[in-house]
């Protein structure tokens, strides 16, 4: 059996291949030319298949993608090829869960905003001074600064999309007492932590009952500005956008609109349709905005995660047992 690689990977992760590999020809391809000379009597790929590479292969079996979205890998003739195609999914789940709670955390009570303020060295609680009411004013009574901070265990997360990301950002949630709803277009089982799971066609349901709504679905060419300004019409006007999922998602320019409008309080974004965000986007001067530049999934335990799933699955292959992490290539994911 011959593995290629492409593009070629350092000498210490390729040495840890080859030792899985035993038995196998494995060629590490500096470049595609490499890679396509290799690829007529090839049974498996990791890295970045082409369709240049596509052509010539006449025993392929299985690719391995390099990364969990697929949005840049798919192409017409592999979607149609027998051939088995596996993703990365599931390496950053509780990594990017971890985030949303966080942008979650800063909405609810107001960290995006004090932190701001302390830039300026200003003390003034959001609601104001003035809004302060004391506790003798009898049992009942609630502030203007009580009601700019929310309480977790009374609001309800929407999550779109409920797979790995989407599934952590839901036990997290719940361990704050949140109520979750979800949508999905696959899944038909919800876990314990969601109290409704819908499929998309429902998704104005979700987002007329959500306080926060959490962007966890990939790229593919249902959801290509699944989120528009009708979208964010149906939101609670109160009601925060978190985008974890894919920019493509997400209309920037109705995103805005509907800012400025105040039909939402806010957003947090870490991805966008155009990477990086351009300096002079407006999206850089709103208060209630929290942007992170494509960060939510970086942790130091994702590299030997993602050796674990390759030499897991040189491993099952070598052994014809079922693959992790199998994509069904109609859908993207």
């Amino acid at each position: 059996m011959k593995l290629v690689v492409y593009p070629a990977v350092e000498a210490a992760r390729l040495e840890k291949i080859a030792a899985v590999a035993e038995g196998m020809t494995v060629v590490n391809a500096r470049d595609e030319a490499e890679a396509v000379a290799a690829m007529p009597d090839a049974e498996a790929v990791f890295g970045k298949l082409t369709p240049g590479m596509l052509a010539v292969a006449r025993q392929l079996r299985w690719v391995q993608a390099a990364t969990a979205s697929l949005e840049h890998y798919m192409f017409p003739e592999l979607v149609q090829h027998p051939c088995v195609l596996t993703n990365m999914r599931g390496l950053f789940s509780d990594v990017i869960a971890d985030q949303v709670m966080g942008y979650i955390l800063c909405f609810a009570r107001n960290l995006h905003r004090y932190i701001r303020q302390q830039l300026e060295a200003r003390w003034e609680p959001v609601g104001g001074e003035a809004g302060r009411v004391s506790f003798a004013a009898g049992p009942g009574t609630v502030s203007a600064i009580d009601r700019a901070h929310m309480h977790l265990a009374d609001t309800t997360l929407g999550i779109v999309g409920l797979g790995h990301i989407g599934s952590e950002i839901a036990r997290r949630a719940a361990a704050f007492s949140m109520r979750v709803l979800a949508v999905d277009p696959v899944r038909e089982e919800a876990p314990p932590e969601v109290a409704h799971l819908w499929k998309p066609e429902q998704l104005p349901e979700l987002l007329r009952q959500s306080d926060f709504v959490a962007i966890a679905a990939p790229h593919t060419p249902q959801t290509v500005k699944m989120f528009r300004r009708p979208q964010f019409r149906q939101m609670k006007r109160g009601a925060y956008l978190i985008n974890v999922g894919r920019g493509a998602i997400v209309d920037l320019t109705d995103l805005l609109a509907a800012l400025d409008a105040g039909e939402l309080a806010g957003a947090a974004l870490d991805v966008f349709e155009v990477e990086p965000l351009p300096a002079d986007h407006p999206l850089w001067k709103q208060p209630n905005v929290i942007l992170t530049p494509h960060v939510a999934g970086y942790s130091p335990r994702i590299a030997e995660r993602h050796l674990a799933v390759l030499l897991d699955n040189i491993r099952r292959f070598q052994r014809g047992e079922p693959l992790r992490n199998v994509v069904n290539k109609a859908l993207w994911f």
